[in-house]
């Protein structure tokens, strides 16, 4: 890993969370910040913060297509679980460790 470069994509990664498949993964370990995006992050038009204080983002037609998460790591090690508030779903995600083993 280059030592200058702060986030480090995980080529070939998905994550899925609520049958959305995020096919861009970056884990920013000195933050602790997971960058989730579907396709190409300039296609957000739309931003939204969650409760929990995550971030969204949203397409042309309001679909989901990126969720910054924060504190990723420490949210997973606490309670097993990241909790992302919707403004139509709760949903959970449990399934990140392989996302953050190489960043």
């Amino acid at each position: 890993m280059d030592s200058h470069r702060v986030r480090t994509e995980i080529p070939a990664q998905t994550v899925k969370i609520a049958g959305i498949e995020f096919d861009r993964v970056v884990y920013d370990r000195d933050a602790d910040i997971l960058y989730l995006h579907v396709g190409d992050p300039s296609s957000a038009v739309d931003f939204d913060a969650t409760p929990e204080g995550h971030a969204t983002r949203y397409g042309a037609d309001g679909s989901l297509v990126g969720i910054t998460i924060v504190n990723a790591r420490w949210l997973l090690e606490q309670d097993g679980r990241v909790v992302i508030t919707l403004p139509e779903r709760r949903i959970e995600a449990t399934d990140l460790g392989d996302a953050m083993v190489t960043g």
